[in-house]
């Protein structure tokens, strides 16, 4: 004898706690996978700011910032960024920078320190400029710095 396909089933419906359990089941492995997520971007930081704050500066990253001064000026700019750094790694959470302070260079540590001191040392008496800027502000507040430097004549 065929099915009737119309039949009503006499099997009872899920409950509504059950639903709700689903549901909060759900939410809970979300959760726990932004936790991770959190977790692994946390490490991420943490590793780099060791980095940043006791190694020294690489010649692979000296090349890198050869190599983008090198494709600023193939498209025919004056300025490019060449590192960025959150601006947590600063003495002050980058606000002397953000504020444009005078003495934002004291603020300074680590690679980043290093590279304005090789800016001193090499890069401004060639003639080239560098300005630091707050590049991003995350939920309103200083994010990562960049260092800008900028070869452009004095004369307007």
């Amino acid at each position: 004898m065929p099915e009737n396909k119309d039949a009503v089933s006499s099997e009872a419906p899920i409950s509504a706690a059950q639903l709700r359990m689903q549901m909060l089941e759900r939410e809970m492995a979300e959760m726990e996978k932004e936790r991770k997520l959190r977790s692994l971007q946390e490490q991420k930081l943490a590793d780099f700011a060791a980095d940043f704050l006791e190694k020294h500066v690489t010649e692979q990253e000296i090349a890198v910032v050869r190599r983008l001064v090198a494709n600023a000026v193939k498209d025919g700019k004056f300025e490019a960024m060449v590192y960025s750094f959150p601006s947590s790694l600063c003495t002050d959470s980058g606000r002397a920078i953000n504020s444009a302070d005078r003495d934002w260079p004291q603020t300074l540590q680590g690679k980043a320190r290093e590279f304005y001191e090789r800016y001193q040392t090499f890069g401004k008496p060639q003639g080239y400029k560098l300005k630091a800027m707050i590049i991003n502000f995350p939920g309103g507040m200083p994010g990562d710095v960049g260092f800008f430097l900028d070869w452009s004549s004095d004369k307007a």
